[in-house]
């Protein structure tokens, strides 16, 4: 409950910040790596999630 509020109390200015330490952090030619990275493994999970909401549906 803490944790959903901490994110609800986040104005523009702290999220252009959060960004701004990521692009310095690991600099502007990493981020799309990154991101590609992140979109690939969100789309496995969405796949796996389909493939067990499957194969749930055919046991019963």
């Amino acid at each position: 409950m803490i944790s959903s509020s901490i994110f609800l109390a986040m104005g523009p200015w702290q999220i252009v910040l959060i960004v701004v330490a990521i692009l310095l952090l690991f600099g502007g030619k990493k981020i799309p790596e990154l991101m590609r990275g992140l979109g690939s493994g969100i789309k496995e999970f969405k796949d796996a999630s389909k493939d067990e909401s499957a194969d749930g549906k055919e046991k019963e």
